[in-house]
């Protein structure tokens, strides 16, 4: 591998491709900021670019737009509260209370930091293990996707806030309208009230993008009309003077960020679960892990470095199946895969034999590469980036409100998202006011179609085995995962056990 390692980096020092990876990652930064558009749309956006460049470079500058456009939309999660892409919903949690302390430009450097880290961890799984874990993916099955599910729904449990009912609420609301449109399995709509466009369902982005942006730029603009202030933060000045990096935040941070960059791996190369829920799992397990879990929701550093880690590496993890195998598991590596059909190659052993495994871990470093230019460029502008507390607040409503709604209508073209992203923002501005937890509700839509369909496949699939328990004790994976959901679970209680033995 050494050998081939040494002949992709010579290939990769060309100037084509150079020239890609800069149009990647500044590209994937501007835009992941704009909300609803995100690495999909500037990858979709690429393609027609790419026609005329060597398949190296033209996937080295997808692949560099694929992890600065997640990092990207935690710009505007820290700054704004308005989540560029679904991956940074998590680093909306603390990043904006930092941000109206007069931290944002610390906020910035952690998360930069963060996703960097992560995303390198992700590329290092991507040049060294790929192969292997890819035959690890083809052990997933509906039953193992189902149990994910179920995990990540164990996650809701970590982010209701004071009230836990209320988050329970939230979430089952979430499951409940992610089961607008057509059923995968029987093909019968439900809940469409006859209206054709809602068959296909409701998408995650605008409901996303309606909870948090739309949602506080109503909180904003009551601010506005009742004179409590004009700007994010009372002394905007106040966090351009703080410093990028405290003393003590690498000890604070690095054991988090290893932890939640594996984590995200793992859950990037599982088909089907994607970097948003990686994102969620690990801020949970940071979270449920921590001797002062009350910070968390209140401007924790260490919660939005646990996301940012896992959402990068999970970008990595990700593409493990897809040149491996060639099963995209999200929106983005299905973009992704028809671009390497278009450039002559197919994934599977093929690209790691002979001179094609040149191309193929040029790409892979040319991954590695952009997360290390993405974190040059962010660490040098965060002051520049958290300028924008200094913009009014009657200045910056209309700005978020006009690129939430350019994110949202360029999904499909539709007038009926931004709709669905208006009325999900009151809906979420009356979920803040009432004491709710927007949170768990994106999280029950986002799984609401891998927990239902993959449940009731694995039902079909149990029959010739004589019912879903011999099934599932033929699936050593399926086990695996359930005794992490057990132990998951069991966290809390050991660790209020562990407090009261130290204090006794």
């Amino acid at each position: 591998m050494m050998g081939q390692l040494g002949a992709a980096l010579a290939y990769f020092a060309s100037l084509e491709v150079l020239i890609g990876l800069a149009i990647g990652v500044i590209g994937g930064m501007i835009i992941g900021i704009i909300p609803g558009l995100g690495p999909s749309v500037g990858i979709a956006l690429l393609i027609p670019i790419s026609f005329s460049m060597s398949p190296t470079a033209a996937l080295v500058m997808m692949t560099a737009m694929y992890t600065t456009g997640v990092y990207g939309g935690s710009i505007t999660a820290v700054l704004c509260h308005t989540p560029g892409t679904a991956a940074s919903a998590a680093t909306t949690m603390d990043g904006y209370e930092l941000t109206k302390q007069g931290r944002g430009m610390e906020a910035i450097t952690v998360v930069t930091v963060a996703s960097v880290f992560g995303g390198i961890v992700g590329a290092v799984c991507l040049i060294l293990f790929a192969p292997m874990l890819g035959k690890i993916s083809l052990m997933f099955s509906c039953l193992e996707y189902f149990l994910v599910a179920c995990f990540g729904i164990l996650v809701v449990s970590g982010l209701t806030g004071e009230n836990r009912a209320k988050g329970i609420f939230s979430a089952l609301l979430g499951l409940l309208i992610g089961c607008v449109g057509m059923d995968k399995i029987s093909g019968v709509p439900r809940f469409t009230f006859g209206q054709l466009w809602l068959e296909d369902g409701l998408d995650s982005t605008p409901i996303l993008i309606g909870l948090f942006s739309i949602s506080q730029v109503l909180i904003l603009v009551d601010n506005l009309l009742s004179g409590r202030g004009s700007t994010i933060v009372d002394d905007p000045a106040a966090g351009l003077q703080g410093k990028r990096w405290e003393k003590g935040n690498t000890g604070l941070l690095a054991p988090t960020m290893v932890r939640s960059s594996i984590v995200g791996a793992f859950i990037g190369f599982i088909p089907a679960a994607g970097c948003s829920i990686a994102a969620w799992i690990s801020y949970s397990i940071a979270k449920r892990t921590s001797r002062h879990p009350e910070e968390y929701g209140h401007g924790s550093l260490v919660g939005i470095a646990a996301s940012e880690a896992a959402n990068n590496a999970a970008c990595g993890g990700a593409m493990i199946p897809l040149f491996t195998l060639g099963i995209p598991g999200s929106p983005v590596t299905a973009i992704l895969y028809g671009a390497l059909l278009m450039h002559g190659l197919q994934p599977g052993s093929g690209l790691f034999t002979g001179e094609k495994a040149v191309m193929t871990y040029a790409i892979f470093l040319g991954f590695l590469f952009a997360n290390v230019l993405m974190g040059i460029i962010g660490v040098t502008m965060a002051k520049q980036m958290a300028r924008i507390c200094l913009v009014p607040n009657s200045v910056l409503v209309p700005i978020i409100v006009a690129l939430a709604c350019i994110g949202t209508y360029a999904l499909s073209n539709s007038m009926e998202e931004v709709v669905i992203m208006l009325v999900f923002g009151v809906l979420g501005y009356l979920m803040k006011v009432l004491g709710f937890e927007p949170a768990p509700l994106v999280l029950g839509v986002v799984l609401a179609d891998i927990l239902e369909a993959n449940f009731r496949r694995a039902l079909i699939m149990a029959i010739p085995k004589g019912g879903l328990w011999n099934y599932f004790l033929t699936r050593p994976v399926s086990m695996i995962i359930v005794a992490i959901i057990v132990i998951f679970a069991l966290v809390p209680v050991l660790k209020r056990f562990f407090i009261k033995t130290e204090e006794s």
